[in-house]
């Protein structure tokens, strides 16, 4: 279950954030990204606490992307990291351009 739902909301063209809304980090995240026009439906944030059975999901980010920690930043079907990361790429003016290269921007 864990392996299908994260797996059919990673896509190219389009950023996906799976969070927790308790998280400080997910929440800086999710501003950053907020900043961006992004086209419709080219911008999903995943509350994974809404789902059954959060801790197999983030076993299944484990696998997936080397960490378990949350945010989980995918551009296209790339996970760029956590929010450290994201502000990382921000900052140093890749993420604009990475957002533009998947076509996920108006």
């Amino acid at each position: 279950m864990a392996q299908e739902f994260v797996n059919c909301k990673i896509r190219s063209g389009k950023v996906v954030v799976f969070i927790k809304p308790t998280c400080p980090y997910c929440r800086q995240a999710q501003e950053l990204l907020s900043q961006f026009s992004f086209k419709p439906g080219a911008l999903e944030f995943v509350d994974i606490t809404a789902t059954p059975d959060p801790d197999k999901i983030q076993d299944y980010l484990q696998q997936l992307t080397g960490a378990r920690t949350v945010p989980r930043v995918f551009i296209g079907e790339e996970c760029i990291g956590g929010c450290t990361d994201l502000i990382n790429m921000h900052q140093r003016g890749e993420l604009l351009t990475r957002l533009k290269q998947i076509g996920a921007l108006q």
